[in-house]
């Protein structure tokens, strides 16, 4: 798939976006200048639109980090805990600071996320066995420990519905105001963007890095950093989209190689158009009603996943 094909796609369902909702917009009423219609555009409709195309671009980006960085296709901020631990730094915010800002909340979770981000390469590093399917199983064993451990604090804490709004992901609740720690993400994608071809040597291995005079360490701290402050910005503002950082890197992989550079661009559309659509399929599959975006996503993300696993297992043998 060309990129211009992703960027009409973009174009379209943006627009098919904007106008799909309980109250009902039609394209000529902007023209005529309904002042209803004009602020539903401006607080509600625009600042969803911005904030599915910054997830979507920003999430699937920091699968694509995470892919090459760890060495493994099936390695995202899901995989690898990194949402669970930005959802436990978040109710810690919570917990110490009763009256936090949104920045600090997500100052916190990005420090969360960083550390836990680092333990599972240190575990990944310190295994023997690295298996294509075990090691993001063992990511989620980890994330699994991290989020009975903030269920429980949430329950000691009476803050069990505070953090219920982080576990599924949902644009239902963006208006203006409330999403604009999402720009925060925009920059971290044009530093992916920039870092893309010492990631790509970074993912060949330390050795084979440290040959070419790439500082190996560096690199990948600066990717799991990127990586992190865009995941705790995703789960403070949205909630936890399931994966999206696993299938769109490796969708764009099966049809444009292993260049991350080269990926970014595409990864980043493909991500964008994909979460739209599926923005799209949870306003209308129950209208007027709305399902969560990260129910939707989670369906069809788990149909691509298995037919992946399949597809790699057919290869293998």
């Amino acid at each position: 798939m060309k990129k211009r094909h992703l960027i009409y796609m973009l174009i379209i369902f943006s627009m098919i976006s904007l106008f799909i909702g309980i109250k009902d917009i039609y394209p000529w009423e902007l023209f005529r200048l309904n002042e209803a219609s004009v602020q539903v555009m401006l607080i509600s409709r625009i600042p969803r639109l911005i904030s599915i195309i910054v997830v979507g671009m920003g999430m699937s980006i920091s699968g694509l980090i995470m892919q090459s960085v760890s060495r493994n296709k099936f390695v995202s901020p899901t995989t690898a805990a990194t949402t669970d631990w930005a959802r436990l730094g978040i109710l810690t915010s919570m917990m110490l600071f009763g009256s936090a800002t949104y920045f600090q909340k997500m100052i916190i979770a990005f420090i969360f996320a960083l550390a836990g981000t680092l333990i599972f390469m240190k575990l990944l590093n310190k295994i023997k066995y690295k298996n294509a399917v075990f090691i993001p199983l063992m990511g989620i064993m980890l994330g699994n420990i991290i989020s009975s451990l903030t269920t429980f604090f949430a329950y000691k804490n009476n803050l069990v519905q505070n953090i219920s709004s982080w576990l599924q992901g949902d644009f239902s609740l963006i208006i203006k105001g409330r999403y604009e720690l999402l720009y925060l993400g925009i920059p971290m994608v044009f530093i992916a963007y920039i870092y893309g071809n010492k990631f790509t040597i970074a993912g060949m291995g330390e050795g084979f890095s440290v040959n070419l005079g790439l500082n190996y360490n560096r690199v990948v701290t600066m990717g799991l950093v990127i990586v992190s402050l865009i995941t705790s910005i995703t789960v403070l503002t949205v909630g936890s989209i399931p994966f999206l950082g696993l299938i769109i890197p490796n969708i764009v992989s099966l049809y444009n190689g292993d260049n991350l550079k080269e990926n970014i661009p595409h990864t980043a559309l493909l991500g964008a158009v994909f979460v739209l659509i599926c923005d799209i399929l949870s306003r209308v599959i129950i209208y007027p009603y709305e399902l969560s975006i990260g129910v939707v996503v989670g369906v069809i993300g788990s149909g691509i996943f298995l037919y992946l696993l399949l597809r790699r297992k057919e290869y293998a043998v």
